[in-house]
């Protein structure tokens, strides 16, 4: 494969990701063919080292997805570094991603339930007062309070279960695919099969 190959390939498997650390990886393995090149190396043979570039450009927007995951641990942090994971494509992933999906369609049905019960606190510490509430007026703001107040809980409850949930997916991926150093990292290569080839002799 040659390096425009290569390059093209890359860049196309880096779709999706903010442009100015899509373009840091990319210059970064420009620089690997240059060191190859400085090396004796043929572009065939560097590519080869460097691996399949659609398999990482998977890889690299998985690491930037669960690097975003541990920096923020949003809503939209988790979205994206679950389906950074699933964009793999790894068998046992697939496998597990019915019951995945199950988990997450419970897990909002539950949220959804906790809104819920938020709301109907609120109503009945504002209606209730007014609409004959059993133990009159301040039973109905206690009774209210209380249910948003249960709400609130069961809320955060739910909120640690999605940390481990997306923890743990992590975790998995961890165990198959090059995770352990964020391509993002400039002091590091952008990923370990791009680290080796260009010290010694050209084979």
């Amino acid at each position: 494969m040659t390096r425009a190959e290569f390059m093209a390939r890359l860049r196309q498997g880096l779709v999706g990701l903010p442009t100015a650390v899509a373009q840091d990886i990319l210059n970064d393995y420009e620089a690997h063919f240059e060191d190859g090149a400085q090396a004796g190396r043929s572009e065939a043979e560097v590519s080869a080292a460097l691996g399949d570039p659609d398999r990482l450009g998977r890889e690299l927007k998985a690491e930037a997805g669960v690097k975003r995951w541990r920096q923020e641990q949003t809503p939209s942090a988790a979205a994206g570094a679950v389906f950074a994971v699933l964009g793999l494509g790894a068998i046992d992933i697939l496998i597990l991603l019915p019951l995945l999906m199950s988990v997450i369609g419970v897990l909002f049905g539950l949220m959804m339930a906790a809104v819920g019960l938020f709301v109907g606190g609120g109503a009945v510490m504002v209606v209730g007062p007014f609409a004959s509430f059993p133990g009159g007026a301040f039973a109905a703001f206690l009774a209210g309070l209380a249910m948003m107040a249960a709400s609130v809980a069961f809320g955060a409850i739910l909120a640690v279960l999605t940390v481990w949930l997306v923890n743990g997916l992590v975790w998995f991926a961890r165990l198959h695919y090059r995770l352990l150093k964020p391509a993002l990292d400039p002091q590091t290569p952008a990923s370990p099969s791009a680290a080796a080839p260009f010290t010694g002799d050209p084979a």
